[in-house]
């Protein structure tokens, strides 16, 4: 009753208590949400694992932290705004944080007024890593899931330092 893609991402004690006791651990990654119920959201993964008969250990770990790598050093905390498309740019107001599947120049006049940038995809070349250097911002790239764990509203904090994106609070206001 376990896919593959859940095996690769047990963590070897994880794996071990699955085979001793069968409890399957829940984790709020990428596979999970896509090979289970599409986009659903933090909060209904006890919901969601008692539907497809999973069993939960005394604690549900859900994914607070996201890394990828350091477009440019810094830290801040700020309120995500997710930005898609150019449609999207009146979410960024001054000192939020924008967060994107990459950036292109049309973002420009958003990430003047943000205060660090977070991307699911590109390197230390990307557009957004080059801009985060010549605006000297906080920004952490190539996150791969960003835009999928991260929500309107919710406050994190960007560790440009680290290329780390803790969530602090949940769709804080």
């Amino acid at each position: 009753g376990v896919s593959l893609e859940q095996i690769k991402a047990m963590t070897p004690a994880q794996l071990k208590d699955y085979i001793d006791h069968g409890t399957i651990p829940i984790i709020a990654t990428e596979a999970f949400v896509e090979d289970c119920a599409g986009n659903i959201y933090k909060s209904d993964i006890s919901t969601l694992a008692r539907e497809y008969g999973f069993s939960l250990p005394d604690e549900v770990l859900v994914q607070q932290e996201l890394s990828g790598q350091v477009g440019y050093r810094g830290v801040v905390i700020g309120k995500v705004g997710i930005v898609r498309t150019k449609e999207d740019l009146h979410k960024i107001d001054t000192g939020d944080i924008l967060v994107s599947p990459m950036t292109t120049p049309d973002f420009l006049p958003a990430m003047q007024r943000a205060a660090a940038f977070v991307t699911d995809e590109g390197g230390v070349l990307c557009h957004a890593a080059i801009v985060s250097r010549e605006m000297k911002k906080p920004c952490v790239i190539g996150t791969k899931i960003a835009t999928k764990i991260l929500k309107d509203g919710d406050l994190v904090e960007v560790d440009g330092n680290n290329g780390i994106v803790k969530i602090k609070k949940e769709g804080a206001a």
